[in-house]
């Protein structure tokens, strides 16, 4: 199991990816921190280990995703999940650069 770990702390991603992961630790750190809650406190609430929350709050890439959706919930941050790829600008030029439009019937 120790080997598994290993494995998943040396997991390569981008900079501006880590930058964002990085970013979403302090803003966590700095939630749990503004309601006056210990790190104990939330990882226990979390039902995840002190040092996965400490993963978190470091913007490790190796933590699942269903971690920090739980640290969002106890923090009552959840609602912001969905506001991932929310507005999906490019998705939409994308979609409506392939749709098909017909021919009118020329006016009389």
């Amino acid at each position: 199991m120790g080997n598994i770990l290993q494995v998943m702390k040396q997991a390569t991603i981008l900079s501006s990816v880590q930058k964002l992961l990085t970013e979403l630790g302090e803003n966590i750190k700095l939630s749990r921190l503004r309601r006056k809650m210990s790190a104990q406190q939330v990882s226990e609430r979390a039902n995840i280990s002190r040092r996965t929350y400490y993963s978190i709050e470091q913007g490790l890439a190796g933590v699942a995703m269903g971690n920090y959706a739980m640290v969002l919930f106890v923090l009552g941050l959840e609602k912001d999940l969905i506001k991932i790829a929310e507005d999906d600008k490019l998705g939409r030029k994308l979609q409506d650069s392939e749709l098909i439009v017909k021919e009118r019937a020329p006016k009389r």
